[in-house]
């Protein structure tokens, strides 16, 4: 018996919870799936699954040897890291995920790149404004901006997204400046349906000013709020990888330049560490190195 096969099998189904979507995924028959488990349970000596008509559960026995197993597999994925060929070139297809406004503005050019510089690959790319589920969706990689991931997830920080408050002249014109956060309250303010949808939290001067905003326009995605903001609609907060090229051309306005949101992080999450591929890997450290904790839109504006 391959026991690091049965192993990763016995791992693949515990987490999917389904020895058919741990077959799809290791690219194998049900029927195998079930034979790496009666081998396994036959090596260990305890049944580690109930298995139902209806469901899967992990025996007493497989609480404990989940664990110790996903440890067995991360090794095994160490040793398999620290052997490789430095001159090996990824290969193959990643199915990532990513906004609607960064893959626009900024993923699609660093996918066309990285396909250029490693010809034996391919990326298919999802743009989608929610939170996927990695597994059932069969996501290698999703790119997320928050403040803070859930514990329970994987992921490497890529670099930072910062945002401003944005008008247009035209409208700082016929509706006046705000002096201060608090005179947002006066004005339409254009708002994201996941981020700051009625509280705007602003860091500046000294002090953290909160404040109760509201519009007539709401959107689930940012770059529907530029657009509503470059039509002279309201205020807006926008992140900066969006509106950099339109502040320094003088099209959009800063609001409060002394004051902004707490910058939040842009990850790379994947769903295990265990057995990833070269091309997930080497795409992650392609995407580090091109945008950077300083990224090049940020730059853009100093």
């Amino acid at each position: 018996m391959d026991r690091f096969t049965a192993i990763n099998v016995f791992v693949q189904v515990a987490e999917r919870g389904s020895l058919t979507a741990a077959a799809e995924a290791l690219s194998m028959s049900r029927a195998m799936v079930s034979r790496y488990l009666a081998e396994l349970e036959d090596w260990l000596g305890a049944r580690v699954l109930h298995r139902t008509t209806r469901r899967i559960s992990l025996t007493p026995a497989g609480e404990a040897a989940l664990a110790r197993c996903r440890s067995i597999l991360e090794l095994g994925e160490d040793l398999r890291a620290a052997l490789a060929n430095p001159g090996d070139a990824p290969h193959g297809q990643i199915r990532i995920t990513c906004s609607t406004s960064f893959g626009l503005s900024h993923m699609a050019a660093a996918v066309a790149d990285y396909v250029a510089r490693y010809p034996g690959t391919a990326v298919d790319m999802l743009l989608i404004d929610r939170a996927v589920n990695l597994v059932e969706e069969r996501i290698d990689l999703a790119i997320r901006i928050s403040g803070e991931l859930d514990a329970g997830l994987i992921a490497r920080r890529l670099s930072l997204c910062r945002s401003l408050l944005c008008a247009t002249p035209a409208y700082l014109r016929a509706h006046g400046v705000p002096q201060c956060p608090e005179d947002l309250t006066t004005h339409n303010c254009l708002t994201h349906h996941y981020v700051g949808r009625s509280l705007w939290r602003l860091h500046g001067e000294g002090r953290t000013a909160t404040v109760a905003v509201s519009g007539n326009l709401s959107a689930n995605e940012a770059t529907a709020l530029m657009q509503a903001v470059r039509a002279d609609a309201g205020i807006a907060m926008l992140p900066t990888y969006l509106v950099a090229p339109r502040i320094a051309a003088g099209e959009l306005a800063v609001v409060l330049p002394g004051y902004a949101p707490e910058p939040m992080g842009i990850y790379g999450v994947y769903a295990s560490r265990r057995q990833m591929p070269l091309i997930v890997r080497s795409f992650l450290e392609f995407l580090a190195a091109r945008f950077g904790e300083t990224p090049e839109w940020d730059r853009a504006l100093d």
